[in-house]
């Protein structure tokens, strides 16, 4: 099928393989300051959008606030003018293109709550111009692209896909993932018309290794769902034959080392003490509201969700039980340390880190709970646990750990000494079989 590109399309296409474009990304978080930072090394110019004066001030002298995007990655961008940043929403008009990377929560009834979304959006169709390019990357429901932010672009007049241009290309950041990085992962595109998917391919074609499009924005979403919503199933089934292989006394752990010898056929996922990060524990919810619109009903996945909303408590079970059958006691008065509070090892994110869930359990049963972690150092800005939030991390201290009723092994960070810990604690519940693959073993061991 032949199309004829619009004037506006022709010349922002030569700017962006020119990389002439200026680029603006909008939330300047987790996805948003390693996709500007890909960006600014590819030799674009890029323009950071964040209404947290805090980062805004850092990116602009060249520092970073996130640990594993190091700041002598950013400095030199700054210094050449390739990244700056700023608050300023009304500079939204000066760039040529536009990725969205603004949370996408839930609500309290595991409902989509779009408000960042459609606040950016109106923000951007408050300046909009014809020959620019938005790109939504935040993770969100098949549709959103179509039927949330395009009505709200059109209204000043500007026509999708002939004044400005509109796409979908799905984030997939495994922040400190250090095989793949974001310039190490193939990028999906989906648009609703030739000429937006075409200037999608040729922006993300400067910092990945291969573009792949799709036929829609909508499907572009679902493929971003469809990723998430297999690793959530995935984790509650390992979760689910944990409980179950823990009643027949066999190490699930085990069990899984020796499944993924296994050259076809088998990929390993592996329980914990539930489900954190951006994406895992949010997402396939997303997909479960939108589906009733279709008189759809995901059982499969709600099923998933329950079991690893459930893992936290019996994590707590596990820990009241053994503190019992130990030491005779409950947990009320006890005194515990939850190690690690980031939501995966090795990074300082702790977005819906199922630690911060655990400690309000444990507070909740008389107890009182104290975290350290090598990469957290004070608990700070969750809208869901506010009984946490400022609260300081202790240091490490073998004579102080000794001095605690319990340690719960909450993540698995690879800077603590296993070893040390075993030695110094009275109890060990190792929820991500950390003094396992650190090869520790004791007595004081007990898995949840």
């Amino acid at each position: 099928m032949t199309f004829e590109w619009p004037a506006h399309g022709l010349k922002l296409q030569t700017r962006i393989e020119t990389r002439v474009a200026t680029i603006g990304v909008i939330g300047m978080g987790y996805v948003g300051l390693p996709l500007a930072v890909a960006f600014g090394e590819a030799g674009c110019s890029v323009l950071g959008f964040d209404l947290d004066p805090e980062k805004v001030v850092a990116l602009n002298r060249g520092e970073s606030y996130i640990k594993h995007i190091p700041g002598d990655r950013i400095a030199p961008l700054v210094a050449e003018k390739r990244i700056a940043a700023t608050a300023d929403l009304d500079r939204l008009g000066e760039v040529d293109v536009l990725l969205i990377c603004v949370p996408t929560p839930l609500t309290r009834h595991l409902e989509p709550d779009l408000k960042y979304v459609e606040h950016t959006t109106r923000a951007i169709a408050h300046t909009l111009r014809k020959g620019q390019l938005v790109i939504l990357e935040s993770t969100t429901y098949p549709g959103t692209t179509r039927e949330v932010m395009q009505p709200i672009l059109e209204e000043n007049g500007l026509i999708a896909g002939k004044d400005f241009f509109l796409a979908y290309s799905p984030e997939r950041e495994d922040p400190g993932n250090p095989t793949f990085s974001t310039t190490k992962i193939p990028k999906v595109v989906g648009a609703d018309d030739p000429v937006s998917a075409g200037l999608a391919m040729a922006l993300y074609r400067h910092i990945v290794p291969q573009a792949i499009q799709v036929s829609s924005a909508a499907t572009a979403e679902a493929v971003k769902i469809t990723e998430n919503v297999f690793r959530a199933v995935n984790i509650a089934l390992v979760n689910e034959l944990k409980l179950i292989f823990t009643a027949m006394d066999i190490d699930v752990w085990e069990v899984i080392e020796a499944a993924k010898s296994k050259p076809f056929g088998f990929m390993p996922f592996y329980p914990g003490p539930g489900l954190g990060g951006h994406c895992i524990p949010i997402d396939p919810f997303y997909l479960t509201w939108k589906a009733r619109e279709y008189n759809q009903h995901t059982r499969f996945i709600e099923l998933a969700g329950q079991i690893n909303a459930d893992m936290p408590q019996h994590v707590i079970r596990v820990l009241a039980d053994t503190l019992d059958a130990r030491f005779g006691r409950g947990l009320r008065g006890a005194r515990i340390l939850v190690l690690g509070v980031a939501y995966k090892k090795n990074v300082d994110d702790i977005r819906e880190s199922p630690s911060l869930r655990l400690m309000e359990l444990i507070e909740a049963r008389g107890a009182t709970a104290d975290f350290h972690d090598p990469h957290v150092a004070q608990i700070n800005g969750t809208r869901e646990h506010p009984t946490l939030n400022y609260r300081h991390g202790v240091a490490w201290d073998e004579a102080a750990i000794a001095g605690y009723d319990a340690v719960l092994i909450a993540t698995d960070h690879d800077a603590v000494d296993y070893a040390g810990l075993v030695d110094s604690a009275k109890l060990v519940i190792d929820t991500r079989n950390a003094c396992g693959k650190a090869g520790v073993t004791g007595e004081n061991i007990a898995r949840a």
